[in-house]
Formats: structure tokens, sequence, C-alpha cells
């Protein structure tokens, strides 16, 4: 099959074409994806390296396991699934050798989104990295809920299909995760009050209740397959 045609296949099709020993099948589904892998994991982590890490391991898992794949989500999802697992992974872990504070500041604050430049403006920047700082220091669960459903701009319920958790367990941890990020990014606001929002903003089941990096729209762990609306 030549690229045309690839690039005219579903996402399932292509991961059937694979399947069956297409050698390009998956690069390109790949090719399609690795932008929006990347960016869940670059802020789920919160280092380059960790996320560049987490999104090989997922891919190398996506491409060994596509045999399971039995069509009940979209590729997409199960895709974002098993990446969100490999950065739980990595955050345990992490959390477990319990690294250098300074060395991790230093390694948040050159921190840039990969279609970032250095001409984006320097206060977007500045919110940016108090951000991911302020992030790096919520446990992983309530961390990934935030940067699907608040970053990424997931409704609730295409977030819990990725995590594959109930809708009602997605919100708790957003929930949660918010009310200890308030505190910690209250002198960002203009207003400086940091009042919280009210619990219908709170709830809603998309939007961008934490503020996205520059340059980014807010449209864009394993175990079977969940299910797309």
């Amino acid at each position: 099959m030549d690229d045309v045609t690839h690039g005219g296949a579903s996402d399932a099709e292509l991961l059937a074409l694979h399947i069956e020993g297409d050698p390009d099948a998956f690069g390109e589904i790949v090719r399609r994806h690795r932008d929006r892998l990347w960016a869940v994991a670059l802020r789920t982590l919160g280092d380059r390296e960790e996320a560049a890490d987490a999104v090989q391991d997922a891919l190398v898992s996506a491409y060994r396991a596509a045999h399971t794949f039995r069509g009940q989500s979209a590729v997409t999802t199960w895709l974002h699934r098993i990446t969100v697992n490999a950065c739980l992974d990595r955050a345990r872990k992490a959390a477990s050798r319990r690294t250098d504070p300074l060395a991790e500041t230093e390694r948040l604050e050159q921190l840039l989104e990969p279609h970032e430049s250095a001409a984006a403006p320097a206060e977007r920047g500045d919110l940016h990295r108090e951000l991911i700082r302020a992030l790096a220091k919520l446990p992983p669960d309530q961390r990934v809920a935030l940067v699907l459903v608040d970053m990424q701009g997931y409704p609730v319920a295409e977030a819990a299909r990725v995590l594959d958790v109930p809708a009602g367990t997605v919100k708790s941890r957003c929930a949660r995760g918010r009310a200890r990020l308030l505190p910690m990014l209250t002198h960002l606001r203009p207003d400086g009050r940091g009042s919280p929002a009210s619990d219908r903003e709170r709830n809603r089941s998309q939007g961008t209740s934490v503020p996205p990096p520059a340059g980014q729209s807010d449209t864009d762990p394993v175990k079977g397959g969940g299910g797309r609306a």
C-alpha cells in the first residue's frame, strides 16, 4: 500500500494492516498521533527525557499489542491509555527514587513545548513553567486527570475511557487536583484573589480550568478498550 492510500485509511484500518504485516501502516498511526501523545506525556511527567521515554515505551507496547485491539474504542483512545499508563509507571518510579528537588526545578525551567518558539511571549512562558512546576507536586492520578481534561480539553467521559476509571473518579481527581493547585497559583490571577471557580464550572465536562500552554489549543494506563462516544 502506498503513502497516498495509507493517508486515506482510518486508524482502525491502519492497525488492521499492521497486524496483517504491512510494514508502513503503524508508522502512519504514529505520525498522526505522536504530537498529542507527546503533549500528554510531557505535561504529566514534567521532564522531556522521561516523557520521550514514556512515549517510546507506549508505542513499543502498542506495536506489540496491536492484535489485542478489539475495536471497542477509538485507536486514539487506546493509544492515549497506553501512554498514560507508561507515564504513571515512570512517575511512580521517579517518586520512589526521590530525585533531587533542585535538579528537578532546573529541568522544569528549561521546559518548552515542541511547537513553541523563542518568540513566544515571556509572560506566557513564565505562566506555563509555574503551572508545570505546580502540577509536578500533585499525585500522578490527579495530575494526569487535569492534563487530559483541563489542558488537553478531553470531555470527562472520554478521559474516563482513557484512564479506564468511572467518570465520577475523573471528576473527583480533577476537583482534588484543582483544590491543591489553587493556593500554588493564586499569585498568577490578575485580581490576586484566587477565588475558586463555581462548582458548576469545575464539574463541566470540557474546559480549561488550568490554562493551556502557549500556542496550544484546547481541542485536542493499559487495560483493554473503552468506547468513544
